[in-house]
């Protein structure tokens, strides 16, 4: 059993298949909870302890997927390229927006880690929650914090982003196709792009280019910001 599912093509095949099977699922039943990503997770932690495979041989056999997170990010490049005629005359906004919420979500997680008693790598794993999660990864590791956890506090807050982004600009009235694009990308980054995308094309491209603009600014701002915090505190 070991050495079939040892195998590359049977964790490529669990990993696509199980994802497909959930996005169907999911469009069936309208259910949030039952959001494709949450589903495909709970399944493949589910088959791995049930056929006793070691996480290492299944990230192993699964590092195409992995590798094509780059590509795909940058990929979105293409979709904004197509909406490019409404960057015209909103570049300062869209700037001072993603600006804005990148300092509001590392001030805020380093406010309440504080607050409840989080040490320091904790808070710096926590920092770029709302970056796509290569990137996330190496600004939680340039700050001293823990890369693979970030990855998984990244997957959460996408999806939790996702799902509950469109409910509350629609509960706030927030009809502007940029300004929905930007919240959903710079707070849910990849995921929330996806369900921009879904929205509309003009949304999906806001939030690509979110997403790229969050990874800038995050990386540039976290060890600006913990650097003043330390020397003021």
């Amino acid at each position: 059993m070991y050495d079939l599912t040892n195998s590359e093509i049977f964790d490529l095949t669990l990993v696509v298949g199980t994802y497909l099977v959930a996005l169907g699922l999911y469009k069936k039943t309208k259910i949030n909870l039952l959001h494709p990503l949450i589903t495909s997770i709970l399944v493949i932690i589910l088959v791995l302890n049930a056929l006793d495979i070691p996480y290492e041989s299944f990230r192993r056999g699964s590092h195409l997927i992995h590798f094509l997170l780059g590509p795909s990010v940058v990929a979105l490049g293409y979709v904004l390229f197509e909406q490019i005629k409404y960057l015209k005359g909103n570049v300062v906004s869209i700037l001072t927006s993603v600006f804005v919420g990148a300092i509001v979500g590392i001030v805020s997680v380093i406010i309440i880690g504080k607050v409840m008693g989080a040490d320091d790598a904790l808070i710096a794993t926590l920092q770029p929650k709302s970056v796509t999660t290569p990137i996330a990864m190496g600004i939680a590791e340039k700050s001293g914090g823990i890369p693979s956890l970030t990855a998984v506090i990244v997957v959460a807050v996408g999806i939790f982003g996702s799902i509950v982004g469109p409910f509350v600009m629609k509960a706030l009235g927030i009809e502007s196709h940029i300004a929905k694009g930007l919240a959903l990308g710079a707070s849910s980054h990849g995921v929330g792009t996806a369900a921009a995308i879904q929205i509309g094309a003009i949304e999906g491209a806001l939030s690509g280019l979110a997403i790229g603009l969050m990874g800038i600014m995050t990386a540039v701002l976290v060890p600006v910001i913990s650097a003043l915090i330390g020397i003021f505190s």
